[in-house]
Order: C-alpha cells, then sequence, then structure tokens
C-alpha cells in the first residue's frame, strides 16, 4: 500500500513510530535479554621459553584483530578475560577500539562467574580457553558442555538469555592467517 496524501503519512508515521516505541518498551521491561559472546583465545606460541603463559602467533594477532571486525556492530558493555598473555592480547582489540577496559576473571571458577555474568546483565565478550569457553557457555544456559580439542579456534558462543530461558548459538568465524 503506498500512501499519497502527506498527512495521512505523518500519522501513520507517527502512530508507527509511537506503537513500536512502546512495544519495544514493553518487551525490554518485561523480558530483559543480554546476550555474552564467549571466545577461545587466538593461537597462542607454543615455545618452551613461556609455556605456562605464552603470546598469541601472528597468526593470533590476525585473529584477535578480527574478532574486533566480527563483532564491530555488537554493542557490549563490558569485555573478560582471563588472566593470561594470550586472553588479555585477543581481547585487546575490541576493548581498545571501544575504549573500554578488560575485566579480568578467574577460569577455575566458571560456576562463580557464570552467575556474576547473569546478575550484572550486560552485553559482554568473555575470552577464555578450550577447557573453559564451552563449560562456561553451557553453565550459562543450564546444559553440560564439553571442552574443546586445542586445534580449535573458529568457535564463537553466543549465549542470549532472558529472564526464562538462556539459548546457545555456536558460530564459526572464517579466517585465514595471512602470513
Amino acid at each position: 500500500m503506498i500512501l499519497k496524501n502527506p498527512l495521512l503519512k505523518s500519522w501513520t508515521l507517527f502512530f508507527m513510530i509511537v506503537f513500536g516505541y512502546q512495544v519495544a518498551s514493553y518487551a525490554q521491561n518485561e523480558d530483559p535479554m543480554i546476550t555474552i559472546y564467549l571466545v577461545r583465545h587466538a593461537e597462542k606460541e607454543l615455545s618452551e621459553d613461556n609455556p605456562k603463559d605464552p603470546p598469541l602467533t601472528p597468526c593470533g594477532e590476525q585473529r584477535a584483530a578480527g574478532l574486533e571486525v566480527f563483532l564491530s556492530a555488537v554493542q557490549l558493555d563490558a569485555i573478560y578475560s582471563s588472566d593470561f598473555t594470550r586472553t588479555r592480547h585477543t581481547a585487546k582489540p575490541v576493548a581498545e577500539n571501544r575504549n573500554m577496559e578488560t575485566r579480568l576473571y578467574d577460569h577455575k571458577k566458571l560456576e562463580e562467574f557464570a552467575k556474576v555474568l547473569i546478575e550484572r546483565g550486560e552485553n559482554a565478550l568473555v575470552v577464555g580457553h578450550s577447557n573453559s569457553t564451552p563449560v562456561l557457555a553451557g553453565l550459562l544456559i543450564g546444559e553440560k558442555l564439553e571442552p574443546i580439542d586445542e586445534s580449535i579456534y573458529n568457535r564463537i558462543y553466543q549465549v542470549v538469555i532472558s529472564k526464562e530461558t538462556g539459548r546457545l548459538h555456536v558460530l564459526h568465524s572464517v579466517f585465514d592467517c595471512q602470513e
């Protein structure tokens, strides 16, 4: 239907805006939703010099930069990382581009951290490890998920939480290292 009358167009637009605002406002007040993105750190340098806290490889640095591009249109209230060089450096491009601080969490206390994430109600990015990221995603939705293989770097776990339910989407990022 094409509206040709300018007055009718104006009133139609006015009612659409008011009605749309009321529906959106009602939906936000009745069932607030948050979205949490969980990723494993990018590729780490495998060396005997620093086996417990290795830095990212050049490809890992590129993947971290690609994560910022992937999340560029996503509104984030917080960024979390475990306290390791590889996780902090994976979160760094996202944090720097948004002028945000990266908050640290204990990757060994996932149940407590899951509760904190839900209570805070923030849209967040959480950078973790192959043995913590899927487990935390599972805790957020009330399901048991197993760790992933150490060779997997391309998964992005999107957890959408509302009052009634949590829903998990596993996304696979496309990345080609430019060496």
